[in-house]
């Protein structure tokens, strides 16, 4: 199934500081993804700090900054290709919804932790249709602006979604991912911003707080 999402945002830092951002391992763990071994871009185009292009086997992925006024930036992105595994509308919906949320938080990394190096954990609850539910009255049902206290400290909601829920503390940006529609369990992403903090640490917080008040 071939498939385009195209997504435009307006980010309040210069041009130089967004690529940094997307085009270094660094700058993504604090606020996508990690990448090794296979699942690193096969092959990568760059223009910095103007476009960057990743292509991952049938996708690839585009980035291109655009100078604004006020020091800022309008970044243009663009994720297409084919889908290799046969989800149907859910696919481009939830990958869609996905990019809308990692734009999000790109946003408050930029903001909120300008070139602070982060450790990226994952995490995933047990299978089930009640996770997401038990995950949300764990705190509270927030709303976006909402304080909650989480394993690793005090938090604001920054995004409240049908699927998500960010939360930033002073140090980290935490992110709830609902994945039933494409057959998935919970996720909760971590990026975490301390020096020197320890991954498995961190992995054994939130997969102990995942089985008990999501399991």
């Amino acid at each position: 199934m071939r498939f385009e999402i195209r997504r435009e945002v307006a980010l309040p830092v210069p041009p130089e500081d967004v690529w940094r951002a997307i085009a270094t391992r660094e700058g993504q763990a604090g606020w996508f993804m990690t990448f090794e071994g296979d699942d690193a871009a096969a092959e990568i185009v760059e223009d910095a700090p103007h476009r960057l292009e990743q292509r991952f086997g049938t996708q690839a992925i585009e980035y291109v900054l655009e100078a604004a006024e006020g020091g800022t930036t309008v970044l243009r992105f663009v994720h297409s290709g084919i889908a290799e595994e046969d989800w149907g509308d859910e696919f481009e919906t939830m990958t869609g919804l996905g990019w809308d949320h990692y734009l999000r938080t790109l946003r408050e990394y930029l903001v909120h932790f300008p070139g602070r190096p982060a450790v990226y954990v994952e995490a995933e609850a047990p299978p089930g249709p009640e996770a997401w539910t038990g995950a949300l009255e764990a705190f509270g049902d927030p709303a976006e602006g909402d304080t909650v206290d989480t394993p690793v400290g005090p938090g604001t909601v920054d995004l409240r979604s049908e699927h998500y829920l960010g939360i930033r503390t002073d140090n980290a940006l935490i992110r709830f991912h609902e994945r039933s529609l494409i057959g998935m369990c919970l996720a909760v992403g971590h990026h975490e911003y301390t020096p020197g903090a320890d991954r498995a640490a961190i992995t054994d917080t939130w997969t102990a707080w995942l089985a008990e008040k999501a399991g």
